[in-house]
């Protein structure tokens, strides 16, 4: 038993994981600036919480630190952030509640589908696909034009590249979670057919 504890500490303990169990622990942090009105600490948080997401990748592949508890916790800290920070934007009116829901509710939808998936064909692993990615990148560049518009107006500045940079990154967000979650519901409606099939084709 006491190597088995040791074991899951350690996994714990590879610089990966403590770099993501980090950007966890800024979600709270970030929060607060947002709700406090301190938008200047919240855009830096932000961006410190990006550099962690960079930084743990770059040494899982230079450490060979992979394991099983990284490849779930980074998507998850994703998520994690991404999310409530969509959340808390919406109820300062900072983001449009249009987006966020669509946001939101992909993200739900994805797990839904993911939990039939595992529970009618064990799969446990779900790839992102390319729009996936593109739709993740978009709603970080999202985020962080809101903060960073929101940081400019804490110092009376505006910059009119910014808030066009800004309405065409939640454009982008928009247009990326409605694609990606239609192409997440058809492959997973493929993957289910498919077990399906061989689920007959064995009775048969």
């Amino acid at each position: 038993m006491p190597d088995a504890d040791h074991k899951r500490l350690h996994r714990f303990r590879t610089a990966p994981n403590l770099l993501t169990l980090s950007r966890i622990c800024l979600v709270p942090l970030l929060v607060a600036a947002v709700l406090d009105n301190h938008y200047t600490l919240g855009f830096a948080l932000f961006v410190i919480a990006g550099l962690t997401d960079a930084i743990d990748g770059l040494l899982a592949r230079l450490l060979k630190q992979y394991t099983m508890l990284g490849q779930y916790l980074d998507p998850v800290a994703d998520k994690l952030l991404l999310s409530t920070l969509f959340l808390v934007l919406a109820y300062k009116g900072m983001i449009p509640a249009r987006v966020t829901a669509l946001v939101i509710g992909r993200d739900v939808g994805i797990l839904v589908v993911a939990a039939i998936l595992y529970a009618a064909a064990g799969r446990r692993e779900f790839r992102p696909s390319i729009l996936g990615k593109g739709n993740t990148l978009a709603q970080i560049a999202a985020v962080a034009a809101v903060l960073f518009q929101a940081m400019l107006l804490e110092f009376h500045l505006t910059f009119r590249l910014v808030t066009i940079f800004e309405q065409a990154a939640l454009w982008a967000t928009m247009a990326l979670t409605i694609a990606s979650g239609l192409h997440y519901s058809w492959v997973s409606a493929r993957r289910l057919g498919a077990q399906g099939g061989n689920g007959n084709g064995g009775k048969g």
